[in-house]
């Protein structure tokens, strides 16, 4: 996906989620990988971000005021919660992501497009609560539903990938970037 980023015209960082723990390479069993990430506190991911923004606001070739995050199930929950914290971050695209908490949305300083499976009942039934507590906070926020897509439609390493929907997926998040980063 950082590729695809660099592709389109922006600079991209691949934040490693387990890098405390020594860093993904040094995970020989593939499977312990959700375990390692369920067992890290959520606050030390939105650090975790934030220090790669900074590395980012070093480099010469990087405009310091326009950063825009993606992330993708968990990594779109992770981007929620990042987004809470970091007014930094100018627009955001979580991909069928977990909600933040929602006492957090207040501090959410980036345009927010969510992007879902209309078929994904366990992320879809937090979409009410979090269209509400964004409306309410004067948030910018938009979202797609793709009927007959489910959970990871966007992984196309798995069943769940639905083709027609992760392309246009994927087309609307630069979009969102576009709209929000190079304006």
């Amino acid at each position: 996906m950082t590729r695809r980023l660099t592709k389109a015209g922006y600079v991209g960082l691949a934040v490693d989620l387990i890098s405390r723990q020594g860093g993904t390479d040094k995970v020989t069993d593939q499977a312990q990988i959700p375990g390692v990430l369920s067992n890290t506190a959520p606050d030390d991911y939105i650090k975790d971000f934030q220090a790669g923004i900074k590395y980012l606001q070093s480099q010469p070739f990087v405009m310091k005021d326009r950063f825009g995050m993606v992330g993708f199930c968990f990594g779109g929950g992770i981007t929620w919660r990042v987004i809470t914290k970091t007014p930094e971050i100018k627009a955001a695209v979580p991909f069928y992501g977990p909600n933040p908490p929602l006492e957090d949305v207040p501090g959410i300083q980036a345009a927010v497009l969510g992007l879902y499976g209309g078929e994904d009942q366990r992320i879809d039934a937090g979409i009410p609560a979090i269209e509400a507590a964004m409306k309410q906070n004067n948030k910018t926020y938009e979202k797609i539903l793709y009927q007959g897509a489910n959970h990871a439609f966007h992984n196309d390493t798995g069943a769940s990938y639905k083709a027609d929907a992760a392309i246009d997926g994927w087309s609307k998040a630069i979009g969102w970037f576009n709209k929000y980063l190079k304006s």
